[in-house]
């Protein structure tokens, strides 16, 4: 296998490791801005030279780059060696904005797409319900039209952000009389109005990134639906690829596990540091063999698109390998805490390392992972059915 860059490739390298050379970090008073002012700042420019929003055209905010993965793959290695700012990140700019880009109106590209990846609005998405999570076309939540708006009745859950969105992208049944995939629309609607009440749910982290929203006659204009009446589940498979990208990316996965790395150097056993124990090193040993596999499933699939390929069955397990690897590394990281695995997130054991709390934040995160974007039960299911081509779930087909 040969991973290495053609000198084109690597000529380009050169030219984003000047820029972000000159570019960052901030220098002079652009130094002293607060940290998002000096981010956005920075994302500003990196979008004038090229090197951000690459498939974004210029009038909706982006630097119109052509496609080219390599190119994209090699500014996301320099930019993270540098710390540097990289793309915005967040649900509306990883999954609304490519949906927009796919299936959006104009009206709509050009009022959202900009001000989403600078970072200026807000999103929160409204798809999953009580009892309509897994099996989300049974969602209840009805949008009726009343002259030249849509009228909102119903309620969604875990709807991550809620608390501090400026608009929703939601899925709402529109066509009662239609079979239930058939009958749901993709609307878009301000969080800033009557009719729209967000209830935090509290995390056993202590915290509450999680909400119920209620709506009673919430309004939307007519014209603020994505794609057709009717076809919202089309558009939602759309956001919903984007969102298994976002949590699946295999970079996340090797920097997690780096930072295991370091808490086993940096943690003791037996008044030796953790990682010299036999057995801790068998544990992070098996450990680096997935993720290390996850990275070279990766750089194929990256091949495979660099040459306008289709990567095949295996970008549908990015997703729940990554979230494996999320509860292996946090399952290690709480054994290597030992007595400082039992802190609440938050806590800090005085003259501990500051980090010792986040990885026990971690741990509950990780445990939620399987289900975000798609349980990981669910996500078996695909790989079966669409990937091997099994027979359907008897369980799922039972259900309709």
């Amino acid at each position: 296998m040969d991973l290495s860059y053609s000198a084109e490739y690597e000529a380009f390298r050169s030219e984003v490791k000047a820029f972000l050379a000159r570019s960052w970090p901030l220098r002079g008073d652009e130094a002293k801005l607060p940290g998002e002012k000096r981010a956005a700042l920075f994302r500003e420019r990196a979008i004038g030279a090229g090197y951000l929003a690459r498939s974004i055209p210029k009038r909706y905010g982006g630097s119109e780059q052509s496609a080219d993965v390599l190119k994209a793959q090699i500014i996301r290695e320099e930019f993270f060696r540098a710390r540097a700012p990289g793309e915005m990140a967040g649900i509306g700019p990883s999954m609304l904005v490519p949906t927009l880009l796919e299936k959006g109106a104009e009206w709509q590209k050009e009022k959202f797409i900009a001000p989403t990846i600078r970072g200026d609005i807000v999103w929160c998405q409204g798809y999953s319900e009580p009892g309509s999570g897994s099996d989300l076309a049974s969602l209840q939540t009805k949008a009726e039209l009343a002259g030249d708006e849509w009228v909102i009745n119903g309620q969604k859950i875990w709807t991550s952000g809620a608390h501090r969105a400026d608009y929703m992208f939601c899925l709402c049944r529109t066509e009662p009389d239609a079979q239930k995939h058939g009958g749901i629309s993709y609307l878009l609607l301000s969080m800033k109005q009557p009719g729209i009440e967000v209830r935090p749910l509290r995390q056993m982290t202590g915290a509450a990134d999680f909400n119920e929203v209620f709506f009673t006659d919430a309004r939307t204009p007519k014209d603020w639906i994505v794609g057709k009446r009717g076809e919202g589940w089309i558009v939602s498979r759309t956001t919903l690829k984007h969102e298994r990208n976002m949590i699946g990316d295999a970079a996340n996965a090797a920097a997690t596990f780096e930072a295991l790395v370091a808490l086993a150097k940096r943690t003791l056993r037996d008044g030796k540091p953790a990682i010299q124990d036999p057995a801790i090193r068998q544990r992070l040993v098996q450990l680096e063999g997935t993720v290390r596999a996850h990275q070279y499933s990766g750089y194929r699939q990256l091949t495979k698109a660099a040459k306008a390929q289709d990567p095949g069955r295996v970008q549908l397990m990015n997703k729940l390998v990554s979230t494996n690897i999320g509860q292996e590394v946090a399952k290690l990281a709480l054994d290597l805490l030992g007595d400082d695995g039992l802190l609440e997130p938050g806590e800090r054991q005085l003259g501990g390392p500051r980090d010792n709390a986040q990885w026990v934040g971690q741990f509950m995160w990780s445990l939620g992972s399987a289900v975000a974007g798609g349980t990981a039960n669910i996500q078996r299911n695909v790989i079966g059915e669409r990937g091997l081509g099994l027979p359907r779930d008897a369980a799922a087909s039972a259900k309709g």
